[in-house]
């Protein structure tokens, strides 16, 4: 791919920095300056950024200037990129206090130009596709600092390259990929023990250090799992709006998973994985838009993401994410696409086709831009043809377990299945909260639960008194959440439209919310044919409408007389996630990260730890409430000398036994949410 011109972020923010540097500043620190690192970094990360050219200053006093020059990538991958003018550089606390202010750039953004995958947890984000994904770092409100879901075609995601081995070839991690781990095991170990209010600079830069050895030694997962855990430390620190306590708790579960199972020399290739940034020959592709996606990082970039389908069903991606936050993610929406000389812009790509030739796709779908690929602009496919009309044919439960079947210890694996796009006709039956409720429409031409014979005739002309579509009988009570909670972007505002008129049918595609009973995302929608109660759109929208972007009106919606009445469901204010008795152990898996292990002692010292367990065994969840049971007596155990004196024992017995049970919980959370979508059904 070509390298993009030299960016630098608006004035008044931060460049991302690489983990090695930021970790380079920190331990070249004395211990004096480490102890007012944190206050330094809070004073800092307030003081207004001044863009001057190519570079960035930030005026740290009156004798210190701390000045940031990014690279062509937009980010600071070198040491030299950010000095100080104080006498003390570079090895002075202003230095190392912005750098640890600026947020974490992907440790492959140099290779990436500023465009690399992720779907991470913790920082402020707001896309329905991860938001750290393109942005050099990724749901709306979800996870970016992983892979970018639901753009990977399935030949992509099956090819056995991608774990670094030739089929049928499995070997260990070496012996420098084992040391790596280790020391990758320690640091979220010891952040684990210490919890989010002791896991200041100093610990996150320790996770750094070992994430960029692990970068070296080939350990691309194990990496990106720590990145994540610091950008979610510092959202939790920060107390960032976007920050969700569950995201960073996933992330250091996968962290902590991945490092002991490598430090242990597991051979499983999944582990070791590849750089994902590695774009392959594609030959000839026919694609066709499909929907554009806002993305706004909590790592300081926007864009858009345009998704696309070929004629065989497969998902395709084409991303336009670069430093700017939200007003980038407004004015992608109409930015050129750079694929070879077509001449379109993202908006209309989302609605034509295009014909690539010597296309190149990376592993999770994303197409490249090289100088020898061609583009040639095509008619677009309308949702009710070729694969389109394919993905809303399949029934949503069929779809959704598919959808939830990764494996539950890998987040970013998980998310990536999760994440590919579904397709569904709904009815809309009204609002809860900020969800929106739904229940599945039958397929066209599929008869009623129960029909008068009497009735039966002739298809009436009047498109306005034909008779509503069937709702399937045994689907569950679906919930709609807005992919993306930004005020700049319109999926709030579209989904109170939506709900404003119950009885309204709309053609949906989405992606599912895996930690939430029968929930989507809708990223778009458009009217289901033949539908007397559905949507109006304009005719320059062509049938569909990207629900971050187009603002839909009440002259889009139907008629309230063509509106069939519906009446708020009887189990809308049930979830069975939410009010299943594993919340208990949610609460102190989730304490352990939020208060560390003293926190966890002192609950298992309070006897709240003993009475949990029993109506966890009477809902028949055995083995949490052991687990739950063992990790209260980890935390609160103490190891004596030889002279008898209490000592440490260590965060490594503490850490295990505190993954084992947030793994149970993960898998049967999991559980519970497949079941969700089959709530209806006997």
């Amino acid at each position: 791919m070509n390298s993009p011109p030299s960016t630098v972020p608006p004035a008044g923010q931060l460049p991302p920095a690489a983990p090695h540097v930021v970790a380079a500043a920190v331990e070249g620190l004395t211990s004096r300056l480490r102890k007012k690192l944190d206050a330094a970094i809070e004073q800092y990360a307030a003081t207004p950024a001044v863009a001057d050219g190519e570079s960035i200053r930030i005026s740290c006093g009156e004798d210190a200037v701390v000045t940031l020059s990014p690279g062509a990538s937009g980010a600071i991958t070198d040491d030299g990129q950010a000095w100080c003018s104080c006498l003390l550089a570079p090895r002075c606390l202003h230095r190392a206090a912005v750098l640890s202010a600026c947020p974490v750039a992907d440790a492959d953004v140099d290779a990436a130009a500023g465009v690399s995958a992720g779907a991470g947890v913790g920082a402020d984000t707001h896309t329905g596709a991860g938001a750290d994904m393109d942005a050099g770092a990724g749901a709306a409100n979800g996870p970016l600092d992983g892979a970018l879901p639901g753009t990977g075609s399935s030949t992509a995601r099956d090819d056995p390259s991608r774990d670094g081995t030739a089929a049928g070839t499995i070997t260990g991690p070496t012996a420098t990929q084992v040391a790596a781990a280790s020391s990758l095991w320690a640091a979220a170990a010891a952040t684990l023990s210490a919890g989010v209010p002791a896991a200041g600079a100093v610990p996150q830069a320790e996770l750094l250090r070992a994430a960029h050895t692990a970068r070296l030694a080939g350990l691309p997962r194990a990496e990106a799992a720590a990145l994540r855990v610091v950008r979610g430390l510092r959202a939790a620190r920060d107390r960032h709006d976007g920050h969700r306590l569950a995201d960073l708790v996933a992330a250091l579960r996968e962290l902590l998973l991945t490092a002991g199972r490598l430090a242990a020399a597991d051979p499983d290739p999944a582990l070791v994985s590849s750089v994902r940034r590695s774009y392959q020959p594609g030959g000839s592709l026919r694609v066709y838009g499909v929907f554009r996606e806002p993305v706004i990082s909590g790592t300081g970039y926007g864009g858009v993401v345009t998704h696309l389908v070929t004629e065989d069903g497969r998902w395709f991606s084409v991303a336009d994410v670069k430093p700017g936050g939200p007003a980038r993610a407004r004015g992608a929406a109409t930015a050129p696409v750079a694929i070879g000389p077509a001449m379109l812009n993202h908006a209309q790509l989302a609605r034509a086709g295009l014909l690539i030739a010597g296309a190149t796709i990376s592993p999770d779908g994303r197409l490249g831009a090289g100088g020898g690929v061609r583009a040639t602009p095509i008619d677009g496919m309308p949702w009710t043809a070729g694969p389109l009309a394919a993905l809303f044919a399949r029934p949503l439960a069929e779809a959704v377990g598919a959808r939830l079947s990764g494996q539950v210890w890998s987040e970013s694996e998980a998310a990536e299945r999760a994440g590919e796009p579904v397709g569904c006709d709904l009815m809309i039956v009204g609002a809860a909260g900020d969800h929106v409720l739904a229940r599945e429409l039958l397929p066209a031409g599929a008869p009623p639960e129960s029909s008068d014979p009497e009735s039966s005739g002739p298809e009436d002309d009047d498109p306005a008194r034909r008779p509503p579509p069937a709702v399937r009988p045994d689907g569950p009570l679906i919930r709609l959440i807005p992919a993306g909670s930004h005020p700049d972007l319109a999926h709030v505002a579209n989904l109170r439209q939506l709900a404003s008129r119950p009885g309204t049918v709309v053609r949906v595609v989405g992606r599912l919310d895996p930690d939430r009973a029968a929930t989507l995302r809708p990223l778009a929608i458009g009217p289901v044919p033949g539908a007397g109660a559905t949507l109006r759109l304009p005719a320059g929208w062509q049938g569909r409408a990207d629900l971050g972007y187009d603002r839909l009106q009440g002259s889009h919606l139907p008629p309230h007389d063509a509106c069939p009445p519906w009446q708020a469901a009887s189990e809308a204010d049930v979830d069975p996630v939410a009010d299943a008795p594993l919340w208990r152990v949610r609460r102190l898996v989730e304490l352990a990260v939020a208060g560390g292990r003293r926190a966890v002692a002192e609950h298992a010292r309070s006897g709240d730890s003993h009475a949990q367990g029993a109506p966890l065994r009477r809902a028949g969840f055995e083995a949490a409430a052991e687990l739950a049971a063992a990790l209260a007596a980890e935390a609160d155990r103490r190891s004596r000398d030889v002279f008898g004196r209490s000592t440490d024992s260590g965060p490594d017995g503490y850490a295990w036994a505190w993954l084992a049970a947030a793994i149970h919980l993960a898998a049967a959370d999991q559980a519970l949410v497949q079941a969700s979508w089959h709530a209806g059904q006997s």
